[in-house]
This record gives structure tokens, C-alpha cells and sequence, in this order.
């Protein structure tokens, strides 16, 4: 198969929308919800694409939320209250919200959605795992960690202390160049934006994470969300207990 065939057949995997006009993905997606009624419960916004949202590794993290103690006290926020992938996760009616869409890019998020999103349903937290897709499509490094500095700029607007966590993006073998490439400049990215108010730290989900657990080479199989849901489950529960207190 040819270059392009494979990168098309990737673009599928990830997502019918991933290969639609932009104006048609935006036409699709007007709709926003209305604010979000005040809680005092501390907001955690699960952020991406299909990698996010058609796997089970947000049920798995709200499992060590429930078992840490704070299911009461912490919720899942976005526009979105789905479970595709028929998740089982040992806690009964755990949180479904997240802000995830199958096959958009970070950059399409960057400059036409997450402002929408981040005044809808505002976060304490927002944790996110993008670029995937952009790679697919071709995009630059540069323009995905631009997309990347938005997205950050406009959670801080929405929320001066907001906490940020940042995936490393999950191997994609038929475009592993791009994905090793975001991976490589993630850190010095968070490095340069991290502060004190509004802190920003990194989810290894790249590093050990094999091949094989990737059920269509796209997304994580059950093994490969308990591998997410382990990098990424000790950030948040460390975010969780420091912004509770």
C-alpha cells in the first residue's frame, strides 16, 4: 500500500469527520449547551479526540477517583455525556461527560471550539491527549504545539488557576515520524507555559506502551487503557487532593 493509502486508511480509523470539509465538521457541531448550572465540586474536563472518547481509560481513571474517596467531590465536564465503547468500570454510574470528538484535530479545537467549550462547561482541570489526527492530515510540529499554546491560553482565560495535564500522544505506527516528533517537544512546551498558578504536567502515555495494544492500530484495547489510565490517573488524583486540600 502506498503512502497515501496508508495515511487514508488511518484517517478512517480515526474518524469519519477527520476526512470531511472543515466547514461541513463545523456545520455539524453548532449546537452548544447552555452554561453549566454552579457546582462546588471541583471540574475536570477529559479533552481529545476519538482517543479519548471510544476507550475505556476515563472510566478506568474514575475508578481511582472513587477509590481515593472523591467521587463525591469531583466531576467530568463537557458537552458530551457518552460511553461508545460500552465501558464497565467497577463504579457504578461513574461520570460520562468529557469533551472529546472522533477525528477533530487540535487545531481545528484550538481555533473554533475550545472557547465555546471552556465557557459552557468550565474546568478546575483539563486534561488532554491531541495532535493524532492533525499528523494524519499532514500538519506541522509547529502548527500542532501552536494549537497546543491556544488551547492552554484559553483555559487560563476561562480560569486563572486552572491545572493542565498533557499526554503524550499514543503510538501510531503508520505515522510514528509526526507522533515521536510532538512527543519530543511536549516537554520543553510544557516548560516554557508551566507556572505556579496554573500548572502544567506530563502523562508519559507514549513510553512502553506496545503496538499490540492497539486494538485497529489506532486506538487502545483494553490493555493499552489500563496502561492511560496509569500514567494519567496518579496526575489527577495528585491535582485532586492538592486542589481540595
Amino acid at each position: 500500500m502506498h503512502a497515501p493509502s496508508l495515511l487514508l486508511a488511518a484517517a478512517v480509523m480515526l474518524g469519519s469527520s477527520v476526512a470531511a470539509p472543515a466547514d461541513a465538521v463545523v456545520s455539524t457541531h453548532l449546537a452548544m449547551p447552555a452554561p453549566a448550572a454552579a457546582s462546588d465540586k471541583l471540574r475536570i474536563m477529559p479533552l481529545g479526540d476519538s482517543i479519548t472518547e471510544i476507550t475505556c481509560w476515563r472510566a478506568l481513571v474514575w475508578d481511582m477517583i472513587a477509590e481515593a474517596g472523591y467521587a463525591d467531590k469531583v466531576e467530568y465536564v463537557g458537552s458530551q455525556d457518552s460511553n461508545p465503547q460500552d465501558c464497565k468500570p467497577q463504579t457504578a454510574n461513574w461520570d460520562e461527560h468529557h469533551e472529546s470528538h472522533s477525528g477533530w484535530l487540535a487545531i481545528d479545537i484550538a481555533n473554533s471550539y475550545i472557547t465555546k467549550w471552556m465557557a459552557s462547561t468550565p474546568a478546575d482541570i483539563v486534561m488532554f491527549m491531541l495532535g493524532t489526527n492533525d499528523v494524519v492530515r499532514g500538519h506541522t510540529t509547529a502548527d500542532i504545539m501552536a494549537a497546543y499554546t491556544k488551547i492552554g491560553a484559553v483555559a487560563r482565560a476561562s480560569n486563572p488557576k486552572i491545572k493542565i495535564i498533557v499526554d503524550q500522544v499514543i503510538p501510531l505506527p503508520l505515522s510514528s515520524a509526526g507522533i515521536v516528533a510532538i512527543n519530543k517537544a511536549i516537554p520543553a512546551w510544557a516548560a516554557g507555559l508551566n507556572s505556579t498558578d496554573s500548572p502544567i504536567v506530563i502523562a508519559d502515555c507514549n513510553t512502553g506502551f506496545p503496538t499490540g495494544d492497539l486494538r485497529d492500530g489506532v486506538h487502545p484495547n483494553l490493555d493499552g487503557d489500563k496502561i492511560l489510565a496509569s500514567r494519567i490517573g496518579p496526575l489527577l488524583l495528585s491535582y485532586i487532593k492538592e486542589s481540595l486540600g
